[in-house]
């Protein structure tokens, strides 16, 4: 008798623990345990999608675009003409450019750089641009100018003074040499 006391516990006991075990059965002890364990999933669901984004955000902080899977978006823009319409276009395409991967989320650097005629768009008394530039500036980090060196100082002999450039301009030596250089990095060049 009290074997079999013995089985019919074990065949009752068993089988709901071992539902319990694979989350198959949900005990059926009281309403107040029933209701706690049916908000349990809920809460576990929440709480990982929560720990899901949050190592979404640390993957996007914490590693390069290349580490995450995605290679980084680098843009050059060369502009050697001193035509309004040429600057506008550069500054419109860099703006188009950096707003397309602001919006998916991801990196792009945008380098525009001046060489020749196309220094006037960088120089502070002659730019047409200026005003845009700096409005620019302030609300795409990502777009940064550069001025040709050899250039400055050619128009500086030619002009007879010294050639000075906006604030958002940053001097390199040589403009056609930062776009080679930029370019056996793996930068996208465009000429506009």
């Amino acid at each position: 008798m009290a074997a079999v006391a013995g089985l019919a516990m074990l065949l009752l006991i068993a089988p709901t623990a071992q539902a319990q075990l694979d989350n198959q059965v949900k005990p059926q002890a009281s309403k107040q345990y029933r209701i706690s364990k049916q908000k349990e999933p809920i809460r576990q669901k929440q709480e990982s999608k929560q720990d899901q984004a949050g190592k979404q955000k640390l993957a996007l902080v914490t590693k390069p675009a290349e580490v995450a899977g995605k290679k980084p978006h680098q843009l050059l823009l060369q502009v050697n003409s001193n035509e309004p319409a040429m600057m506008n276009l550069a500054l419109n395409n860099a703006t188009n450019v950096a707003q397309y991967y602001r919006n998916l989320g991801e990196d792009v650097s945008i380098e525009v750089v001046t060489f020749g005629p196309g220094l006037h768009m960088l120089r502070d008394d002659t730019s047409p641009v200026k005003a845009r530039i700096e409005a620019l500036a302030m609300s795409n980090p990502e777009i940064s100018f550069k001025a040709c060196g050899n250039t400055q100082a050619n128009m500086s002999k030619a002009e007879n003074k010294d050639i000075s450039l906006i604030p958002q301009a940053t001097i390199v030596k040589s403009g056609v040499v930062r776009v080679i250089e930029l370019q056996e990095q793996g930068w996208s060049y465009v000429k506009l």
